[in-house]
């Protein structure tokens, strides 16, 4: 069963006035298509600004879209706040930023059992227990509940921002750059435990990252987007073995390696066009290598070309 279906995503988002008075509307997405299966992880990367956080944030209710359609757990999505209030528990959002995620004011405790007695249902002595559950989880010691935020590490603070998005047992989790903040060494025990939390609970997972190493450990498939559109959608081996959008192409040959002689990958130059005034055609064409007249003209539409990997690209 799928736990995601987005088709046709939309987001925009009002920045002004123009000369003629009507609103300036930027897109941030753009008719973004993808699923999320059951204990499935699906990695979504791009460089900043690309539209990945904003995508995150439409699945979990955080941002209704402005179009398209939307199913949670096989339940067409209404962002009405009394229909959508029965799939809140279901759901949870890990913010890339622990320290801003964290009331500095309350102790660890509070904070993990904070969404526990929102849902009520709970004496305190019950939620005192879940506590000291949760950071049994998460590899943290159970009198951390009485300690602040600011006594921990980066790493140790991410743990309690995981700890709490576990409180109320959900079965689909945006993971918003969990890791970019932390040093290496963190990153990978991060990494591990929210592989060890997906296989001991069959958690799905939307992982959103810039950084191509650590999707490439965490994701079953792998979604490259470019600004707000999803350019490339493929399984994790097929996408970094032999990509085909070549703006995947680009974003792999960023990647550092250390060997000094392997040869080098196309790499792109320009900027990335205004979401304020999109040009027609492929939005990827004023920086592509490979940009064709029809590629100015026309957007290109999702093609398979092999088994569970589309490229939106007029090469193909």
């Amino acid at each position: 069963m799928s736990v995601v279906v987005a088709r046709e995503l939309r987001r925009d988002f009002v920045v002004g006035r123009g000369a003629d008075r009507k609103p300036l509307l930027l897109r941030a997405v753009d008719g973004v298509s993808f699923t999320i299966g059951q204990g499935e992880t699906l990695g979504l990367v791009g460089e900043s600004g690309s539209g990945k956080s904003t995508t995150g944030r439409m699945l979990v209710g955080m941002l209704p879209p402005t179009s398209g359609h939307l199913a949670l757990f096989g339940e067409t999505v209404s962002y009405n706040p009394a229909a959508f209030a029965r799939l809140r528990r279901r759901l949870q959002f890990v913010f890339q930023d622990p320290s801003a995620a964290l009331d500095p004011r309350m102790r660890v405790g509070s904070s993990i059992a904070e969404p526990l007695e929102a849902a009520g249902g709970m004496t305190r002595w019950d939620r005192t227990g879940r506590v000291a559950e949760l950071l049994d989880m998460v590899g943290l010691p159970r009198h951390a509940a009485e300690r602040y935020p600011h006594e921990f590490s980066g790493g140790q603070r991410q743990r309690i921002v995981i700890a709490r998005a576990l409180a109320l047992r959900p079965e689909f989790i945006v993971c918003d750059e969990p890791v970019s903040a932390l040093d290496v060494s963190m990153q990978a025990q991060i990494v591990n435990l929210l592989l060890d939390l997906q296989e001991s609970f069959g958690l799905s997972y939307l992982f959103v990252a810039h950084d191509l190493a650590v999707t490439r450990s965490v994701s079953n498939r792998v979604a490259v987007m470019y600004a707000g559109s999803i350019v490339e959608l493929a399984p994790r081996r097929a996408l970094y073995d032999t990509p085909q959008h070549p703006y995947t192409r680009a974003l792999l040959a960023a990647v550092p390696r250390p060997d000094p002689h392997a040869p080098r990958r196309e790499v792109i130059g320009g900027e990335v066009p205004s979401l304020l005034y999109r040009p027609p055609g492929c939005i990827f064409a004023a920086r592509c290598p490979h940009a064709m007249a029809v590629c100015r003209s026309e957007v290109p539409t999702p093609r398979e070309i092999a088994p569970g990997h589309q490229a939106a690209c007029h090469l193909y």
